[in-house]
């Protein structure tokens, strides 16, 4: 007999990124519970009692992908030297792992809830929340930069970084499409070349 309490006898972070593979490939509204399941290797009764529902799986299996997968944007704002090269580091990493030779899934904060039927507008609502958290971090190190002297103060800093967010959203789309790796990186060359201060 089965007690409550009883340990769960499943890797939660094996199961997730299971999840989120999933997710990635269909979205919230296209991956079924029996897809979930199969994928997962879990019953449905231990899918429910670890995460209550799909919404809640999905809400978790998000902040696992902000965690690992999708850390970059956060990681290069934060570690690297100038705004400029955490910029441009941040784009590049949007693009994957040039050894990966999966087919690209794009970024499941912007593509997890496309088109989101209004019976699941809270998971939109949710991804749109983080995605404004990315705004706001990428607005934050542009204004510390300009704040140090990187960016000269006549510039617009809410512009700058509605500019590069907006071409981070847009890449996430690209790279779902199966644009060749080359045109994206022209694509991010010529977004920097529009950096402040720029010569070449």
């Amino acid at each position: 007999m089965v007690t409550r309490g009883r340990p769960r006898n499943f890797d939660r972070d094996a199961v997730l990124r299971a999840a989120m593979q999933l997710f990635q490939a269909h979205g919230y509204e296209g991956t079924s519970m029996a897809d979930l399941t199969a994928a997962m290797g879990i019953p449905a009764p231990s899918l429910y009692n670890a995460f209550g529902n799909k919404e809640g799986l999905f809400r978790e299996t998000v902040q696992y992908y902000v965690c690992h997968d999708g850390s970059a944007t956060a990681r290069a704002l934060r570690e690297q030297p100038t705004a400029r090269k955490a910029i441009e580091i941040m784009m590049r990493e949007a693009l994957g792992p040039a050894t990966d030779t999966r087919p690209p899934q794009g970024c499941l904060v912007v593509l997890g809830a496309t088109n989101c039927a209004e019976e699941h507008r809270e998971v939109d609502d949710f991804l749109k929340g983080l995605r404004r958290g990315n705004d706001e971090a990428i607005l934050q190190r542009l204004c510390r930069a300009q704040a140090e002297k990187e960016i000269p103060d006549s510039v617009d800093t809410a512009a700058l970084a509605s500019f590069y967010a907006t071409l981070m959203n847009g890449l996430a789309i690209q790279v779902r499409d199966g644009v060749p790796r080359a045109v994206l990186e022209k694509v991010i060359e010529t977004a920097m070349a529009a950096w402040p201060g720029q010569t070449n």
